[in-house]
């Protein structure tokens, strides 16, 4: 388990665990080297001298105090560490999150299982450290040092206290096994409860218009019903294992109770020697019984402990060995083909964009559209083919260089819990106020501010929920406006907008594309009139292309589109 924390946490911050390790590992020898003073002091006492346990008791209360200050030197050192590498694995775990590939978080259940890790997986991980690693190696150190007092002062004793050693890893051991599933599946059933809890708040407007507000979303209730039951058979699982450990304490402070009064009866030792190995098995006792707790509790933290590996040790996109620098900005498609598991996204796609140009994308739903704009800003990786920006593979390009070139609207804009400044400035974080003022107006989000009774400073809610559909659109043209790059891609970014909105999203969206390369997908046939070429893509694959006014004049798949698509502005 020791290993996986390493490795979760990063070699830079092994020194630091390893000390502490070693610094728990001392105290709970010197704690189980201060109970062998307890011999002579009850040998004193009782024997025929009190008075020489003097000596001995001012020994004990040194050994006492330097196991104090150990201990606390120990504990301070756990908690230092811990709340020291808990930023630092916040970071490592915020940076690998950063790396994966869009895909990645396709996969099933991802929001729930990173929701868990980054919450209660991280502080598990921590807790290991700061509370739960110092009363491990004490309940094993501990007791194994005083099983070595006393073989050292009786083999026979010693030998029949050394029997626990065995017979406890073996309950422990057996226990671990056992409850290992039941972890696993508790661990399951927690990720899709919180990836549940999510999809009902998420689901409020739907669950509101289809008139169920009073009644329980059952998909969430038998989740819970799952981690109930779940936790449940956790519980049982873990409770032999309890019952075994107190047991074989028992029996062997039993075992070394009648062994004891045998020797004593036989002369083979004294009475004060047979209740002072007595006192320090019943002491030894006492964190071999916290064993099953800890142990419990460590389980619980070696799950999310690999999860965390799990999702640290995923592989990123690689990143180039030799990064090359584009000094173009046209863009193209060679032979392309994506698949997303069994299904082929975009099938032998050849496009080419010269610089300074605009390629429309259309085509039904489905068709891999969006999926273009991803591969050219290398959310993915093609399977066969080649995505070129500036005739470099997106591939030998490095990721900031590459991203840096790219300004992208996306159909669906997310903007974070801030000021509208604050979300502009994503564009371009070093920009001065009178270029961020500059981007804003060309995007026509000038009008939306001064509405606004914060202005700047209003405050957007998770998501940009406090702001329409078409004013987060006008905050990320802004953002886009600001990065200033030199290609810009554009997804269905008016798919959705009243007229006004329209027309300002049409306003902004023509200023940002001016002078620039652009792919543009379009769900709203005007879009790409002004586009100096178009594609026609369906299945996978370029169907039709050429310019809007050629492909209307082939009376082809484009053509029908068009037509279909101006139908209802015919028939008003």
């Amino acid at each position: 388990m020791i290993r996986t924390l390493l490795r979760v946490l990063g070699h830079e911050h092994a020194r630091p665990v390893r000390r502490t390790v070693a610094l728990m590992t001392t105290t709970a020898v010197v704690e189980g080297l201060s109970y062998a003073l307890l011999v002579p002091v009850l040998g004193a006492l009782f024997g025929s001298t009190p008075g020489d346990a003097r000596p001995w008791l001012v020994a004990f209360g040194a050994a006492v105090a330097v196991y104090a200050v150990l201990r606390y030197r120990s504990d301070l050192s756990g908690f230092r560490v811990g709340s020291t590498l808990l930023r630092g694995l916040y970071h490592r775990l915020g940076d690998q999150l950063a790396r994966l590939p869009i895909g990645w978080y396709a996969a099933g259940g991802r929001v729930g299982e990173v929701s868990v890790l980054a919450g209660r997986g991280v502080l598990e991980a921590m807790g290991v450290i700061a509370h739960l690693l110092a009363p491990f190696i004490s309940a094993c150190v501990t007791p194994l040092t005083i099983v070595a007092v006393i073989l050292a002062f009786n083999w026979q004793l010693g030998l029949a206290a050394l029997v626990a050693a065995p017979v406890v890893a073996a309950i422990q051991s057996r226990t671990g096994r056992s409850a290992a599933t039941a972890d696993t599946e508790r661990a399951e059933r927690d990720h899709e409860a919180t990836a549940r809890v999510i999809e009902y708040l998420q689901a409020q407007p739907v669950l509101r218009a289809g008139g169920r507000v009073s009644e329980r979303f059952r998909l969430l209730d038998d989740s819970l019903r799952d981690v109930q039951r779940a936790s449940r058979r956790t519980l049982l699982s873990a409770l032999p294992g309890a019952l075994g450990l107190t047991l074989a304490v028992q029996a062997v402070f039993t075992a070394l109770l009648v062994l004891g009064a045998y020797l004593a009866l036989a002369g083979s030792m004294g009475v004060a020697e047979v209740l002072t190995i007595l006192v320090l098995a019943a002491r030894s006792a006492d964190p071999l019984l916290s064993l099953s707790d800890v142990g419990g509790r460590l389980r619980g933290a070696r799950s999310e402990l690999a999860r965390l590996d799990a999702v640290l040790r995923a592989e990123p996109l690689p990143e180039p060995r030799e990064p090359v620098r584009p000094v173009r900005h046209d863009l193209e498609f060679d032979s392309a083909t994506f698949r997303h598991g069994d299904r082929t996204v975009t099938d032998d796609v050849s496009l080419s964009v010269v610089q300074g140009q605009r390629l429309a994308v259309v085509g039904p739903s489905g068709a891999g559209k969006s999926t273009l704009l991803q591969l050219l800003a290398r959310f993915h990786d093609v399977d066969a083919g080649a995505v070129r920006v500036g005739g470099v593979d997106v591939r030998d390009i490095d990721t900031e260089v590459l991203m840096a070139r790219i300004a992208i609207v996306f159909q669906n804009v997310y903007l974070f819990d801030g000021t509208i400044e604050e979300n502009v400035r994503l564009g371009r974080p070093d920009a001065d106020e009178a270029e961020v003022r500059a981007a804003a107006t060309a995007a026509r989000l000038d009008e939306v501010i001064e509405r606004l009774p914060g202005g700047w400073a209003t405050n957007v809610g998770e998501g940009g929920a406090m702001l329409s559909g078409g004013e987060r659109q006008r905050v990320s043209i802004a953002r886009a406006l600001l990065k200033n790059a030199p290609i810009v891609l554009l997804d269905e970014v008016t798919s959705a907008l009243d007229p006004v909105n329209e027309a300002a999203v049409h306003e902004g969206i023509e200023r940002l594309m001016a002078g620039r390369t652009v792919v543009l997908v379009a769900h709203r046939m005007r879009t790409v009139q002004r586009a100096d070429r178009v594609a026609f893509l369906d299945g996978g694959r370029i169907v039709e292309e050429g310019g809007h006014g050629e492909l209307l004049r082939r009376g082809g798949r484009y053509a029908d589109f068009w037509n279909l698509s101006m139908t209802p502005t015919a028939s008003e």
